[in-house]
């Protein structure tokens, strides 16, 4: 979003300053490279390199996109605020967040009278808070610094959802085994060694309730006695329906 100037610091333009472990790719659009000053150009290579990203010119829509961690975000970057190309820099803003989910506007504005246009400009827009998220800055450098911690941010976070999927997939598959074996421990006579031999080659409540006792003895190793038990639990009802004292 809008916002005043912050301040650069002494150690910008220097690419082994900020530490990130990347691993992924950014895209660039061939024709924003063309724009840009051949050093500045040279910056972010060297910068991407540092950080184990690799660089690759593709004719995409944004300026700059980033796949890290198997998310993609889209950056707009304007290095050098134009109160000229206002409206052309807007319009693209509202095409391009159509498109991308994940989009951020970078602006620099050097000067103060860039700073109070571009701040102008913002708010004479209406432009909705965080769809999608400005960032103004003071320079180039720091403008592209903040787009490669941006983008893995984003994907640390979406790392992180994936991690937490996979938790809560585990511990739902825990309690659904422990149901399974309350379950089945509670036909008597069927102890949690025989629950395992059945969750393993027959999966569920309902196949279980469905095996015939041939099929029981051919893929666990049950007794004739317990597997006659089995079938009678859940087919008989003069079984099922009865007291039981395990």
């Amino acid at each position: 979003m809008a916002g005043s100037r912050g301040s650069s610091g002494d150690s910008r333009g220097d690419p082994s300053v900020i530490s990130i472990i990347g691993g992924g790719v950014c895209m660039m659009n061939p024709s924003w490279r063309d724009e840009q000053h051949p050093s500045f150009i040279n910056f972010i290579s060297s910068f991407l390199c540092a950080n184990s990203y690799r660089l690759n010119f593709l004719p995409i829509s944004p300026d700059l996109i980033f796949n890290n961690g198997g998310l993609s975000v889209a950056f707009i970057f304007e290095t050098n605020w134009d109160p000229i190309r206002v409206s052309s820099v807007f319009t693209r803003v509202e095409e391009l967040k159509r498109q991308f989910r994940f989009l951020y506007v970078v602006v620099s504005v050097p000067t103060r009278e860039q700073n109070d246009s571009f701040n102008h400009s913002y708010f004479r827009h209406n432009i909705e808070l965080g769809n999608p998220t400005f960032v103004p800055v003071c320079d180039r450098e720091m403008g592209f610094e903040k787009i490669v911690k941006i983008a893995h941010a984003r994907g640390v976070c979406k790392r992180q959802d994936a991690i937490n999927t996979m938790k809560d997939e585990r511990k739902q598959a825990v309690q659904g085994i422990d149901r399974f074996l309350r379950v089945v421990t509670s036909i008597p006579g069927i102890d949690e060694h025989d629950a395992n031999a059945l969750v393993q080659s027959l999966g569920s409540i309902e196949a279980i309730s469905k095996a015939s006792k041939s099929f029981i003895l051919e893929t666990t190793d049950l007794s004739v006695d317990k597997a006659e038990r089995i079938v009678s639990f859940f087919r008989d009802p003069k079984y099922y329906l009865s007291p039981k004292i395990n």
